[in-house]
């Protein structure tokens, strides 16, 4: 049996100042790191035995491996890009920047959450995929939706894992990996395309509470003489693949 990362990832939401479509936060990775060094992404990492005992202490009841997900990405969002999410209070750009700062001081979401007094809501990041290729060392990844709604939000690389943060719908970012302006990895290039289909969070909100989740492992199929990667069908997404030599797959 292949040895995989369990990793979360979070699809961020927020308005459009111009009144446009959405906006997703996008992160652009470090060239040097493992996996996908270079690409843009969205926010996310592996899930740390610190995030399971996190969860076991918050809630007991819940999945425990779905409760420890979505801590993972409320702990990498703040760690790579300074915002936190996901709280039952507001917080100042000035309290999540010190809250940042002791996160990548311990490495742990259970000492901020004790120091600056906060409490999670898990129900907040809303179940959207899940992912896992099939080979050693995948990262098997469950996708999360949240919003943040206003567009006055501050954010700030981490100057280590990555080198660019910015705002862009769904569709624009798509142009922009058309264009040859950002890399985009397979998996990230067939989310984008789902969430290209809608122009606000509550939309996609609703598509995802009516789209069954199961586990996508991509897998290659010969069509007319070539190679091409594709998912299965009836996930909610409008594009199942493209040729195997065009897909960047990190």
């Amino acid at each position: 049996m292949n040895e995989i990362i369990p990793a979360a990832t979070v699809v961020i939401f927020r308005h459009d100042p111009d009144g446009g479509p959405a906006q997703l936060l996008m992160v652009q990775r470090a060239k040097e790191m493992r996996f996908a060094g270079g690409a843009t992404v969205f926010p996310g990492g592996k899930i740390d035995p610190a995030d399971y005992e996190l969860a076991q202490k918050i809630a007991p009841d819940a999945d425990p491996h779905m409760a420890a997900s979505r801590i993972a990405g409320i702990r990498e969002t703040l760690e790579e890009t300074g915002l936190a999410i996901a709280l039952s209070r507001p917080v100042s750009a000035q309290e999540a920047n010190n809250a940042r700062t002791l996160l990548l001081q311990k490495g742990t979401l259970a000492t901020v959450l004790e120091r600056f007094g906060w409490q999670l809501q898990l129900e907040a990041l809303v179940p959207f995929a899940h992912w896992c290729p099939n080979h050693t060392r995948a990262f098997d990844t469950r996708f999360f939706l949240t919003d943040l709604g206003t567009g006055a939000v501050d954010i700030a690389v981490d100057a280590t894992e990555n080198t660019r943060l910015f705002w862009s719908s769904a569709r624009n970012s798509l142009a922009m990996a058309q264009q040859g302006d950002i890399s985009i990895i397979f998996p990230t290039t067939r989310n984008l395309d789902r969430l290209a289909q809608f122009d606000n969070f509550a939309q996609t909100r609703l598509h995802a509470e009516q789209t069954p989740i199961n586990l996508i492992e991509p897998h290659l199929e010969e069509r007319d003489g070539e190679t091409w990667l594709m998912i299965p069908d009836g996930l909610g997404y409008p594009i199942l693949g493209e040729p195997i030599s065009k897909v960047r797959r990190g």
